[in-house]
């Protein structure tokens, strides 16, 4: 407590542990030099398949840039001559798209995959696995509603671990006494749950998601466990019933107050930004009264809304995490912390096997920091309307993974609690994962509670380096990414984890704009990141390889390629109205390396998508988000970041939506793209559309109607008016929503008027006076 007070130990301050000590009778001899005892690995890394035609294609594209760059600077229009300036912004495009590929290929060069061997682990130290914390996160009980919250809750409960050494916390940060009620709803819905889901074994072990496969499920069950599964859906019913009903009525009743003695908490309560902590240990896991219908002891289960006061900040869902590792600190301790977002449930009851396999191996695990898992989504449509992190996930990751430096991505990520304090990594003092026996320190559950209140105040961070030093990072949009470069700094390694049946599943977008606003939050943090003291380019340099800060730019500098995808999606079409051509005429030989860039890499990708389990469809859909964002999402964090730099605004965090309407949820199982809005995004989105088209239908009445034959106009602009014609292609969703379409989710009609008076607009300019 002392140390909590203080801000927490300095990194230099741990005692000394003693390395692993490895037991001979345990050991099983792989080899022997000069009488060395040696276990078999808890995992093992491959080299990913492939690896030599991707190289042999990236290679070849290479070359094709490179003549494409020689083209450019000896075809240069002279001086006074049409096209002279679009010639010059094109060439400059092209070299940041160059350098972007060249940054790109650091995740791609050389891919890894990790494979782990659980039962290794529970041969050697079953009965001394660490406790492990685990953290669901929520912060709005409108945009994330408490049953969804809860099922997140229920999954990682019944998690295939000693329950013992689970603890699970709550941090409501909206501090709603109808998320506490569910909380407790759910707490009471354990002890029929984690029972049946031991018995039957069943996965995932979120009741929602569970009762859903059944449903699908073609398999017939043995009478009991039929009998068992009514029963307990029947009971989930009963209470997402009562949890639905509290949230309507918009009040928790008088008979549920009486009942529970932590609603008085909320007597003293102003609003979510103003009130004291709140903290409630709901199930106390040491007491031997918490038994689930079995007998068998329940994990430990805490509630915590921390301190909020208007004119103090609260940092956002980082201030929220820093609340979470002191308070648990002080609860249960556990070595082993795991956070997720409420959303995100437990789709892999053996996932904490599996990072304890890499961190609890006796060659490596001491250097190793953090599991990351990957985010995946079981809300998708069959086509990824709104794209995924599908590319991300089974390619890029892996291949950042071979620095040993996967980015800490906010969830589904374990972490060896002392990084989290500060801790530098040290080859001597090295760290034990194991469980340590806490009998003879217990408390009461009151004096616990009481002790632990102060560490979640808002006053409590002042004066001491958490956000700064310890704990998640303060002052980015992207907190995530930040802490673990920060880890990787001081030494520590990190590992990517994606075991055949994913670990999390979670709930995707279900409209462009909240996919486009949670793009732009990402990407402006990441630019905010490059452009602050913490660059990987001066911060990372000499601390984390090149291949690894090469990897950590492919995110970095996503906000920065927005004025390069403008340039090329605007500019060769304008210049369609002149007649002026800004690519080799399609008889020249200049036109083989320009055709062999886009088909390759468009192949290459296309491949690459269809092997990470995509379809043909999805990966057009992923190319018409991909140009989306980077017109928008990109473009807007690119101008919030030099206004946040200017000293204007400050950043904020914002909770992407987790529910839709039923017929906004109907148009996306349906694949109807949802717009709905009069966002300044849909605007401009709206804008290039249609400057694409119209360029393209005054350039073919130009054809048409002009002197020039069609065969002399496609000889000389082909690689323009190809450029052209995907993007009115890629735009079709846009033009229904714009003049199609009747229901809500179309374009407004104000966002119809501004942007082809913007589009026709410009055109006119450039036909007439540039």
């Amino acid at each position: 407590m002392h140390e909590l007070q203080s801000g927490g130990p300095s990194p230099g301050s741990f005692p000394i542990i003693k390395p692993f000590q490895i037991e001979k009778a345990r050991a099983i001899r792989v080899g022997s030099k000069m009488g060395e005892e040696r276990h078999l690995p808890l995992f093992e890394t491959t080299k990913a398949k492939g690896r030599v035609l991707y190289r042999f294609s990236a290679v070849s594209v290479s070359v094709g840039i490179c003549l494409i760059w020689v083209y450019r600077v000896t075809h240069i229009p002279k001086a006074g001559e049409d096209g002279r300036f679009g010639w010059m912004l094109l060439f400059a495009a092209e070299l940041w798209f160059a350098f972007y590929w060249f940054v790109t290929q650091a995740l791609r060069w050389s891919r890894i995959n990790r494979h782990t061997f659980k039962d290794r682990l529970s041969e050697r130290y079953e009965n001394e696995l660490p406790g492990v914390d685990i953290f669901v996160c929520t912060a709005d009980p409108i945009i994330e509603p408490p049953i969804m919250v809860m099922n997140t809750v229920l999954s990682v409960m019944a998690y295939d671990y000693p329950p013992e050494k689970l603890s699970v916390y709550l941090s409501d940060d909206g501090g709603s006494e109808f998320t506490y009620y569910a909380f407790l709803e759910a707490a009471e819905f354990a002890k029929r749950w984690i029972p049946y889901c031991k018995k039957y074994n069943v996965e995932p072990r979120s009741p929602a998601a569970y009762f859903v496969s059944t449903a699908s499920d073609d398999q017939s069950q043995n009478q009991k466990q039929e009998g068992d599964l009514a029963v307990i859906k029947k009971l989930y019913e009963d209470m997402a019933t009562k949890i639905g009903n509290a949230v309507k009525l918009g009040r928790i009743s008088e008979e549920v107050r009486s009942k529970h003695k932590g609603f008085s908490r909320w007597d003293s309560y102003s609003s979510k930004r103003d009130h004291e902590t709140i903290l409630q240990i709901v199930i106390d896991g040491r007491d031997p009264n918490a038994r689930d219908v079995e007998g068998c002891v329940l994990p430990t289960l805490v509630y915590l809304a921390r301190e909020k006061r208007p004119q103090i900040h609260h940092n956002f869902k980082a201030g929220a995490m820093n609340a979470l590792i002191r308070v648990s600190s002080n609860i249960s301790n556990g070595k082993l912390l795991l956070n997720v977002d409420c959303d995100m449930y437990s789709n892999n009851s053996k996932a904490i096997r599996d990072a304890l396999c890499f961190l609890m191996d006796e060659e490596q695990g001491h250097e190793i920091a953090y599991v990351q898992f990957p985010q995946n989504f079981d809300n998708l449509t069959k086509n990824e309307l709104y794209a995924s992190l599908r590319v991300i996930a089974e390619v890029e990751a892996h291949g950042l993974d071979n620095y040993w430096g996967t980015l800490y991505i906010g969830s589904g990520c374990f972490h060896r609690r002392e990084t989290l304090w500060g801790k530098k990594f040290s080859k001597v003092n090295k760290s034990e994962m194991k469980w340590e026996d806490k009998k003879g320190e217990e408390i009461g559950i009151h004096e616990l509670e009481e002790s632990s209140k102060s560490l979640a105040s808002c006053t409590f961070e002042e004066n001491t380096q958490w956000g700064k030093e310890m704990g998640v990072k303060y002052g980015c949009p992207v907190e995530d990414v930040l802490t673990g470069l920060l880890i990787q700094c001081r030494g520590w390694k990190s590992v990517y984890c994606n075991p055949t049946r994913k670990a999390f599943l979670g709930l995707n977008a279900t409209t462009l704009l909240q996919v486009l606003v949670q793009h732009k939050r990402w990407s402006e943090g990441n630019l905010q990141i490059t452009l602050s003291k913490y660059s990987v380019v001066w911060y990372g340099h000499g601390k984390i390889s090149l291949g690894h800060q090469l990897g950590y730019l492919r995110y970095n500098l996503w906000a920065a390629n927005c004025w390069a995808t403008l340039i090329y999606s605007t500019l060769p079409s304008l210049y369609l109205l002149r007649g002026t051509s800004l690519f080799p005429q399609i008889s020249s030989r200049w036109i083989i390396p320009f055709a062999y860039v886009l088909i390759a890499k468009n192949i290459g990708s296309f491949v690459e998508y269809l092997w990470c389990g995509g379809t043909s469809l999805g990966w057009w859909n992923d190319q018409r988000i991909w140009l989306y964002q980077r017109t928008t999402s990109y473009l807007f964090a690119l101008i919030d970041t030099i206004v946040h730099y200017l000293g204007y605004t400050d950043s904020a965090f914002v909770i992407t939506a987790k529910v839709a309407d039923e017929d906004v949820s109907e148009r996306y199982e349906k694949e109807i793209m949802e717009f709905g809005g009069s966002s300044l995004m849909f605007t401009v989105l709206a804008t290039l559309a249609l400057l694409n088209l119209y360029c393209f239908a005054w350039f073919v009445k130009a054809a048409i109607t002009g002197t020039k034959v069609i065969a002399e106009v496609y000889e000389t602009m082909f690689l323009q008016i190809l450029l052209c014609v995907v993007l009115i292609l890629i735009n079709l969703p846009l033009y229904e929503a714009l003049y199609v379409r009747k229901d809500k989710g179309k374009l407004p009609s104000s966002v119809a008027f501004k942007s082809m008076a913007f589009a026709g607009f410009a055109c006119m300019c450039f036909k007439f006076l540039y």
